[in-house]
């Protein structure tokens, strides 16, 4: 009696311990994938001037990498779910350095495609939110898990403000090639990480593997499951909106006279204020119901959104815009894996939450390209954010409905 009392201090304090490291890791792995990729933008004009490469070729291997991540993410969250996250991320890491090593020496456009787009694209799928999220979900307790992830997210958002002034001090002092040399280094360092997460987040959920279903049942649970189909159509408005203003909201600024640097500033209070967002949303995924929360944040989206769009443009507007725009950004991430969790446990959440991101990335490749291609057309913008306010209402509604009972549960009373 006496040893057990004093082992359940030890094995507790254990316990915090690994959840911690857990957290840490998966914050550094994914500050490193999202801080490289917000870095992008910083290479468009060299490749263009330095290489006289056309800017629509590099527009569209950074578009291709979006699309390839999608398709890519079921099958890397299938891996991690089977592997273990530590030799997918280490795979994901050095196809995402090689990517960018090969777009540094790429000696035509179609090389640089072949390794911003592909590489870059299978790189990501692998050191991201299907991958990590996922091994931290495991790594704690249901009452937990929002919580955990919004720190994950919330930390992740580090690297997007790091990221961009290491790689534009770097080019500025050494050039386009050093740079993507350093920025290669730095996820190969966080490489390793995924150890942790396989340490703490497996054997966290080894209990839940005994008994879980299949995979093939799994898949066909969700397939049949409607709110589960009603949260990956959501999902898809989460990457349009969030792709169409990351993309054009500069564009958009300079057309409304506003000063050119107003656009950058804009996208940095973005990144900052989503650490605090994503924080917050894990919080209160913890606290409420995760798809009302989910609903609620895509009608403050709208709103944001119809009130920039129609309001008159200042300084002060756009800092609003992107202050309130960053406090929603991410924390959609999560709250959708949160509640994959919720309704179909942790043993196949790489994979059921791989699917619900296609869908999503389907959104972002479709909010940057229409931007451009609206634009084009018309000489405006003014469809295309208006769409993105009906697409955050409709998302609201599909969320709201939403069941979140166990799949387990649901088939007993069936």
């Amino acid at each position: 009696m006496s040893t057990a009392s004093h082992e359940t201090p030890r094995v507790f304090a254990v316990t915090q311990r690994n959840v911690t490291l857990a957290i840490i890791a998966g914050a550094l792995i994914l500050s490193a994938a999202m801080g490289v990729r917000q870095t992008f933008g910083l290479f468009i004009n060299p490749f263009s001037f330095d290489r006289g490469l056309p800017v629509t070729l590099i527009a569209f291997a950074i578009a291709l990498h979006n699309l390839v991540w999608g398709f890519a993410q079921p099958f890397a969250g299938a891996a991690a779910d089977r592997y273990g996250a530590s030799p997918v991320v280490a795979f994901g890491a050095a196809m995402y350095a090689a990517g960018l090593a090969l777009a540094a020496i790429a000696p035509s456009g179609w090389v640089m495609v072949i390794g911003l787009g592909l590489f870059v694209g299978l790189g990501i799928s692998c050191t991201t939110f299907g991958v990590v999220m996922t091994a931290v979900g495991r790594a704690v307790s249901a009452e937990k898990r929002s919580m955990a992830m919004g720190l994950v997210s919330a930390g992740g958002s580090l690297g997007q403000v790091l990221m961009v002034p290491l790689a534009q001090t770097v080019r500025e002092s050494s050039g386009v090639f050093a740079s993507l040399v350093v920025l290669s280094v730095v996820l190969l360092l966080v490489a390793p990480l995924g150890i942790v997460l396989d340490r703490n987040g497996r054997a966290a959920a080894s209990d839940a593997l005994v008994e879980a279903p299949s995979l093939r049942q799994t898949l066909g649970q969700a397939r049949r499951h409607r709110g589960y189909r009603l949260l990956t159509i959501g999902f898809f408005t989460c990457g349009f909106q969030l792709a169409f203003i990351a993309t054009h909201l500069p564009g958009y600024l300079l057309l409304c006279h506003m000063p050119i640097a107003l656009g950058a500033t804009a996208l940095a209070l973005i990144g900052l204020f989503n650490m605090a967002g994503s924080w917050g949303c894990g919080w209160l995924g913890g606290r409420f119901r995760q798809q009302h929360v989910l609903g609620w944040l895509y009608l403050i989206r709208s709103a944001a959104i119809g009130g920039f769009f129609l309001l008159p443009k200042s300084t002060a507007s756009v800092t609003i815009f992107a202050a309130v725009m960053g406090l929603t950004w991410l924390g959609t991430v999560p709250l959708t894996s949160g509640l994959v969790a919720k309704v179909f446990g942790t043993r196949h959440l790489g994979t059921l939450f791989g699917v619900c991101f296609l869908s999503h990335q389907i959104g972002s490749f479709l909010g940057a390209w229409l931007g451009g291609f609206v634009f084009d057309v018309t000489g405006s913008y003014s469809l295309v954010w208006e769409a993105t306010v009906v697409a955050g209402v409709v998302a609201a509604l599909l969320h709201f409905p939403i069941d979140d009972k166990a799949v387990e549960l649901v088939l007993r009373e069936a």
